[in-house]
């Protein structure tokens, strides 16, 4: 039996969902994601990547419906979905084709689409809609909650070569797996978007592999800070050729996405509390070891550090702050009202 609106929040009681759910945003909050979306979000529900030369993903598309959701905001969260499924839902299966670029003279004509996966935009696309129907009523969206669901299951989960009944999330469809070796991003690892889609849908394997993805993390804050990338091996974990090494820009993410599911003892939370101080410029890519090799005064990446050291909520603006941090900033402000962490 499939659960229904009040089952699953009363099912979800360890992340305390009724109470996040009632919670008003602040003002000066929702003023914050008015400002992102002017600035990165098209009227047709595209949200571009100025960084990055105007593209859109997958990744960006999944934040944008996320906060959308979270801030109440039906108009953005249709335009934004109407877009991603116009553009992005390339493939034969549910998931979105991961980048989207705009063409040299006309901003909304398609000049290429890159049609491999980033499990994280379609962990958010899924988590996003099916909190738009559970709560709030915004439409079915089980069809389509299901369907992404079920692929991610089947086509981005590998076993663990050390443990081969324990799945691990990996980071596309098409992404490096062999017997011996699985490719494993730290930072794709959301574990309350997997445990609520898994009772959702009713996908075990999803919360089993958000369970295995918090043992991961655990293992690797035992050896140092946690790496943007790495490979799990038979004999336990390698760099990955190619991809970065260090703490930097995607593990970010890790620490902002344990307290969110309210996992305030995780190690790979706790050992960013000793790193993000209330120092004006934050370190934003570090050594394994903890040398600070680049820092940044952007106001996101100051929220976040803030909110794991359960400092100040001020949401700033920052003119020339891009997509990225400007993201990570309004997620911690959701995080903050749903974790009960602080």
């Amino acid at each position: 039996m499939k659960l229904t609106r009040r089952r699953l929040i009363a099912t979800l009681t360890g992340f305390a969902l009724p109470m996040a759910f009632l919670t008003p945003v602040r003002a000066d909050e929702r003023a914050a994601w008015d400002v992102w979306k002017s600035r990165f979000l098209a009227g047709n529900g595209r949200v571009i990547d100025h960084l990055q030369d105007g593209v859109s993903h997958s990744e960006g598309q999944g934040y944008g419906l996320l906060l959308a959701q979270a801030f109440g905001d039906r108009e953005a969260f249709d335009t934004i979905e109407s877009w991603t499924r116009e553009h992005l839902l390339i493939r034969d299966d549910a998931l979105m084709a991961w980048r989207w670029s705009p063409s040299e003279n006309r901003d909304d004509e398609l000049a290429g689409n890159d049609w491999h996966t980033a499990t994280d935009g379609d962990l958010f696309r899924a988590w996003a809609l099916m909190r738009a129907e559970v709560f709030s009523g915004w439409g079915d969206r089980r069809g389509t909650v299901e369907a992404i669901a079920n692929a991610l299951a089947a086509l981005c989960l590998e076993p663990d070569p050390r443990a081969p009944d324990e799945p691990i999330l990996t980071p596309g469809a098409e992404a490096m797996s062999e017997p011996d070796r699985v490719l494993f991003n730290p930072s794709y690892i959301m574990p309350r978007a997997m445990r609520e889609l898994g009772l959702y849908t009713e996908r075990e394997a999803l919360i089993r592999a958000a369970d295995h993805g918090e043992t991961i993390l655990a293992e690797l804050a035992a050896t140092g800070l946690v790496p943007d990338w790495v490979l799990v091996t038979r004999d336990g974990f390698r760099p990955a050729e190619g991809y970065g090494a260090n703490h930097g820009y995607d593990a970010i993410r890790v620490a902002l996405y344990l307290h969110w599911s309210g996992n305030a003892a995780h190690p790979a939370r706790t050992q960013k509390q000793e790193i993000w101080t209330d120092e004006a410029r934050v370190p934003v890519v570090l050594t394994p070891q903890g040398e600070v090799l680049e820092r940044s005064t952007y106001p996101g990446y100051r929220a976040v550090a803030d909110l794991i050291r359960c400092g100040p909520n001020d949401p700033a603006e920052d003119a020339g702050e891009p997509y990225y941090p400007a993201a990570l900033g309004l997620m911690s402000s959701v995080a903050r009202r749903e974790s009960g962490l602080c």
